[in-house]
């Protein structure tokens, strides 16, 4: 069985027994790893020296381990703790806001799998949601959205008619199809409405259209190269969070089910 060592977050966490824990971790080389640490939670100072303590959710680390096949478990032997993230344990909103970001990541990208731009995304999201205030954090949130759908190949169009190829004319709304994958001048389809609980497509404020786009332009979708500057302060934190349900409903488009945690995104729960 092949070893590795990679940087890691952990993404997905669940005790295996009184002695083990199974993880799914978002490596930077290696794409989605599940494995099974065992032993990681004895709290002996062998176990404690080999994997910190134990792997905790939402934890940045090196990992140590040997892969299998695809169809089986990585064999996790070392884990070694670099970033604990603990502001995310004293904040409700920035814990829940990581868990949907969490849910994202485990939905839609495959085992095995590299994606080292989306690990990039995840990581710099979480450094965001800890250090900045919480009024950035709708910006934070959005960047990651785009991001991660972008590297997945399930980036948004913004720059034209998503069904015609069109170029979209100035209006005070515009349509979203999330079977064509972008806005539109017209909501024709059966069943549009503004209802986001639907199956779309779904009319969207043109401010909203335009802070995507200003999200685009700072994750570097726009103009070739990452923006250092924040999205204009324009687009409030209010604008942000439509663009951050509307792409977490486009997901919901995507994957096909609601997540667990997308509730708390789109303000259900």
């Amino acid at each position: 069985m092949p070893r590795f060592k990679d940087q890691a977050i952990c993404v997905r966490r669940m005790d295996w027994s009184e002695t083990s824990e199974l993880v799914t971790l978002l490596t930077a080389e290696h794409g989605l790893v599940r494995g099974l640490a065992k032993g990681s939670k004895r709290m002996s100072p062998g176990s404690v020296a080999k994997f910190s303590g134990g792997i905790e959710l939402l934890t940045l680390g090196q990992v140590l381990g040997s892969l299998r096949s695809a169809q089986e478990l990585a064999n996790i032997t070392e884990w070694d703790l670099q970033e604990p993230y603990r502001g995310l344990r004293l904040d409700w909103a920035a814990q829940q806001t990581s868990l949907y970001a969490a849910d994202l990541v485990s939905s839609l990208l495959a085992e095995h799998d590299p994606h080292p731009v989306s690990y990039e995304a995840m990581r710099a999201f979480l450094d965001g949601l800890t250090t900045k205030s919480a009024a950035s954090r709708e910006e934070v949130l959005a960047l990651f959205q785009w991001r991660l759908l972008t590297d997945t190949g399930y980036q948004p169009v913004i720059d034209r008619d998503a069904r015609t190829g069109q170029a979209l004319s100035v209006a005070e709304a515009y349509w979203f199809d999330p079977q064509a994958g972008g806005f539109a001048a017209r909501g024709d389809n059966a069943g549009e409405g503004t209802d986001m609980r639907g199956v779309g497509p779904w009319r969207v404020r043109a401010e909203t259209l335009t802070a995507m786009r200003a999200v685009a332009l700072q994750a570097g979708d726009l103009n070739g190269s990452s923006n250092p500057n924040p999205v204009p302060r324009a687009h409030d934190p209010a604008t942000l969070g439509r663009v951050n349900r509307l792409l977490c409903v486009y997901v919901r488009s995507i994957v096909d089910r609601a997540l667990p945690t997308m509730g708390y995104v789109l303000g259900e729960g």
